[in-house]
Parts: structure tokens; C-alpha cells; sequence
């Protein structure tokens, strides 16, 4: 696949770009994003379905822009799809062929249920979800698709769209209560053809409605980690947060913690995200920051892999680590670690009790432990600690990001960070919990840094953890000594130090 691969998708309201670099076979990430509200489906759905000119020229002038910038970041290879309008438009054809005149730039329209399909794609890849109904409210459409233990088994398109109903309903000079009861009537009508094995409690929410309203709750909620992406909620708990903001006048939308660039079609949008819930009986949703976008791209980074990542897989780690490379090599030949914390974890259960359930989330923070070291050794667990956070945007729970995250930045003889428990403490788990991973792993690293391919075990018995090796832990001994306890026990030391003799010297 090309090194750099730049995706073009053309929406009823939105045009974006965005240019992905592959880094290696399974790691990627995002160089630059752009986006332009080019509405080029303004005026269509009262004219048949015809693109009109107001449109047209937006969305030329988007393009043209997104080609220079391609250009600029000297892309090998670059996708351009079109959805609701363009396929609904009887002129689409007329534009892609004028398009690929003046710009030389191929548009591909994709079907509704291909949209859904590439929707799917990016969320059965890059979120933390086994089954699920996703749900993508575009302009033109609302595309779903039906996710059944990591297999996408069907996909659905349907004729609702925030500027379609912006259009036929809210556009009118007629009271809102009016304009809400006739478009919630049609849009109901509409669900009708939903078929009957689209049901899930277990909701994925795509596309700017479904980001604009998990925004607002993550504001009202006072969510303290700042990322959209894997984001959940209660459908009941904000019920009627839904309910109240289609009724809303436009200025009276600022009470609702929205962004003011979404205003004219949220209440819409709103409406069609209530009525789909509901009508798919889901109880929870969890939010996506990717889309179609991102499915064009993993359906041609994985056509090879069924469009599937491998299990052990997750490729945000894989492309922090690809970022930070330098030392890549060094930690390759010191795999002992993880083996290494595992055996801790599983000797002090008697402890901890936690039956090792985040012995995965300490794996994660233990591959990544040297990332910080690249940029500022003296800093280095505050640094890794920044980078994690913000780029551990993959395959992750809110959850687990922020304590992988926090394990980084605890390295040391103090055991737990105040501040960062204060922030983060609806998120993380039991101090005492914490305290213990923190442990493990502070102590996985002494050993790791400070021995060379050394045999080391662990038992405890009578309150005393004793660490046997069969090489000199000497510059280990002395952070271990300093290092605190989740609770008091003794830590004893067994290695193997021999000093050859020196009679001048005494030894």
C-alpha cells in the first residue's frame, strides 16, 4: 500500500480531506485534516434531487483546495468517494465528469450501503466493541450497519438527513412544534423499513450529530478526559437532553453546550438520532471520531487481513512505537519484561486478589515505558504520559487510556501522582488497585533497566516478597529500597555478586 494515502469524501453538508501515513505493515496515522462546510446538497431536495449551483461552486472551490494541499504533502496515492447528494443528484454524473476535467480528480459515488459498510469498517477496527449498531447521520442519509461478534452482517440505508430534513420540514415558515411533529412522522415512516434484525443495546454513534451531541454531554457531564473517541454514555440518563433540543429555538440552542457551527441542522439531526435509538432499543453509546473516512483507508491497508487487524494487534501502539524507533531495537532483545511483570502480578494475587484483571492495560503501559526517553530523559515519564494520552486514540476504553497512561507517568519511588488521581478519578481504578499496578510495574522496570538478560523470580510468603536472580542486581537494589509499598511487607534480595580478589586492595 502507498506510503502516504490521502482520502477525499464528498457529504451532503461537509467536504473533508485527510492524508494518512503508513508506517509499517499495521501502523498508520493522521498528518493533516481538513474540512469545508460546502453544503453542496443546499437547494437539492426542493429541486428533484438536482445539485444546484450555490453548491456546485462551494464545492469546487474545496476541492481545488484539497488538491494543492495533496500536492503540498506530496501524497503517492489519493481516494475520493461521494455519498448521499451526488448519488441522489440526477446531475452527480454531470459534476464528477466536470470534476475529473478541471481538477483531474476521479470521484467514485458509493451506494448507501457501501457507506455503512466503510463506516463499520473503521469502528469494528478502531473502538473497543465486539457487537453493535452503528449509526452514521449524514446529510442525505442515515447509514447502518449491524456488527455481530467482530463481523459486519448487514448493512442499511436510509432516506433520512439533517439537510433533507432542514429542508422539507425546518426551512418552512411554520411554527416549530409544527415542523418537528410532521418531520418526526416521516421519519418514523421511514425506520419502518429498517429490518427487524437491526436491534442492539449497544449503539455506536458516527458523523458530526453523533460527535456535536457527545460533545455537549462530555461538557455537561464534566468527563475530565478531553477525547471524543470511545466516549459512552447512558441513552436514559440524557433522554431529555435529546428530546428538548429540537424544540429549541436557534439562540436558545446555546443552553444545550453545543458548538455553535453545528446549529443549523443539530436540531434535526437530533431528532433522527432519538427516533433511531429508540427504535433500535439501544441502552448505551459509545462515540466514534472515525467514519467513512477511515474505512476507504483500512479497507486497502487490510485487504489482505479480511479488513480485520489481528487480535493482538492495536494500532495506536503500534504506531507510537514505529514513531519512536530509535530504541525499538534495544527493547526488542529485552522481551523478559512483560514475562517478568506477569509472574509479579500472579505471586502477589494473595495481595491484590484482582484475579490479574488489568494485567492487559499493564502489558500496553509496559511496551511503551521508553517512549518518553526520546524526547527528554530528565522528564521523561511526564513526557510519555503526554504522548500516551494523547495518542493512545485506538482500540481503547476512556478507561484503559487513562491508566496506561498513568502507570507511565508514576514510574518512581512514589507510587501514586495526587494531581493526576484528582483529575482522572472517576476513570480509574481503586486507589489501592492503582497503587499495586503502579508497583508492578515500577518494580518490573528496576529489575528490566538495571539487569542484563538476568533469570529473576519471585515468591512471597509471611508478608516478604523475595526476588532471586542469577545475575547482580546492584543499581536495582538501591531504587528498591526507596520504593513504596501498596501495604508494609518485606522486600529481600537474592542475586548473585562476586568480586574477584585484589590483595593491594584489601579485597
Amino acid at each position: 500500500m502507498a506510503r502516504r494515502t490521502a482520502i477525499i469524501d464528498i457529504g451532503s453538508n461537509s467536504a473533508r480531506l485527510v492524508i494518512f501515513e503508513k508506517s509499517s505493515h499495521y501502523g498508520f496515522h493522521l498528518i493533516c485534516e481538513q474540512k469545508s462546510k460546502v453544503r453542496i446538497g443546499q437547494g437539492a431536495y426542493e429541486k428533484e434531487g438536482y445539485l444546484q449551483p450555490i453548491g456546485i461552486e462551494r464545492a469546487f472551490l474545496a476541492l481545488q483546495s484539497f488538491i494543492n494541499t495533496i500536492q503540498k504533502y506530496r501524497v503517492h496515492k489519493t481516494i475520493c468517494v461521494a455519498t448521499s447528494a451526488l448519488r441522489d443528484a440526477p446531475n452527480g454524473r454531470q459534476f464528477t465528469q466536470w470534476i475529473k476535467k478541471e481538477l483531474n480528480l476521479s470521484i467514485k459515488i458509493i451506494d448507501g450501503k457501501q457507506e455503512a459498510r466503510f463506516g463499520a469498517i473503521a469502528v469494528n477496527n478502531l473502538l473497543p466493541l465486539d457487537s453493535a449498531v452503528t449509526i452514521d447521520i449524514g446529510g442525505g442519509s442515515s447509514d447502518m450497519a449491524l456488527i455481530e461478534k467482530g463481523q459486519i452482517v448487514d448493512t442499511f440505508s436510509l432516506n433520512l438527513g439533517t439537510v433533507r430534513l432542514k429542508e422539507l420540514f425546518f426551512d418552512k415558515e411554520c411554527p416549530v412544534e409544527e415542523s418537528h411533529t410532521k418531520a418526526r412522522e416521516f421519519i418514523r415512516k421511514e425506520l419502518s423499513r429498517l429490518p427487524e434484525h437491526f436491534r442492539h443495546s449497544f449503539a455506536v454513534g458516527i458523523g458530526g450529530t453523533a460527535r456535536t451531541l457527545s460533545k455537549g454531554i462530555m461538557k455537561r457531564s464534566g468527563h475530565p478526559l478531553d477525547k471524543l473517541h470511545a466516549f459512552t454514555y447512558e441513552v436514559d440518563k440524557w433522554s431529555a437532553y435529546f428530546a428538548n433540543i429540537p424544540l429549541s429555538s436557534a439562540k436558545g440552542l446555546k443552553k444545550f453546550n453545543l458548538k455553535k457551527n453545528r446549529y443549523d441542522t443539530i436540531r434535526e439531526g437530533t431528532l433522527i438520532f432519538q427516533e433511531i435509538l429508540a427504535c433500535i432499543g439501544a441502552q448505551k453509546v459509545i462515540s466514534s471520531a472515525v467514519g467513512v473516512r477511515e474505512g476507504v483507508f483500512l479497507e486497502q491497508m487490510l485487504r489482505n487481513e479480511g479488513h480485520r487487524f489481528p487480535k493482538d494487534i492495536n494500532p495506536s501502539v503500534i504506531s507510537i512505537l514505529d514513531r519512536f524507533h530509535p530504541l525499538t531495537k534495544l527493547e526488542r532483545r529485552n522481551r523478559g519484561k512483560l514475562k517478568m511483570a506477569s509472574h509479579l502480578y500472579s505471586v502477589m494475587q494473595q495481595e491484590i486478589g484482582d484475579a490479574k484483571k488489568y494485567e492487559t492495560q499493564l502489558n500496553w503501559a509496559l511496551k511503551l515505558s521508553y517512549i518518553g526517553k526520546i524526547l527528554n530523559i530528565y522528564s521523561s515519564h511526564q513526557t510519555a504520559f503526554f504522548i500516551a494520552i494523547q495518542e493512545l486514540n485506538y482500540g481503547f476504553t476512556h478507561e484503559e487510556i487513562v491508566l496506561i497512561s498513568s502507570l507511565l507517568r508514576m514510574h518512581g519511588k512514589e507510587l501514586l501522582f495526587p494531581p493526576l488521581i484528582e483529575q482522572y478519578a472517576t476513570l480509574l481504578p481503586p486507589i489501592q488497585t492503582l497503587s499495586w499496578l503502579s508497583f508492578i510495574y515500577t518494580l518490573t522496570i528496576f529489575l528490566h533497566e538495571n539487569s542484563h538478560s538476568a533469570q529473576i523470580d519471585f515468591t512471597y510468603r509471611d508478608q516478604t516478597l523475595t526476588i532471586t536472580s542469577d545475575q547482580p542486581l546492584y543499581l536495582a537494589k538501591e531504587k528498591i529500597k526507596k520504593l513504596e509499598k501498596p501495604v508494609p511487607f518485606a522486600i529481600i534480595i537474592k542475586d548473585r555478586n562476586k568480586i574477584p580478589h585484589n590483595r593491594v586492595l584489601g579485597i
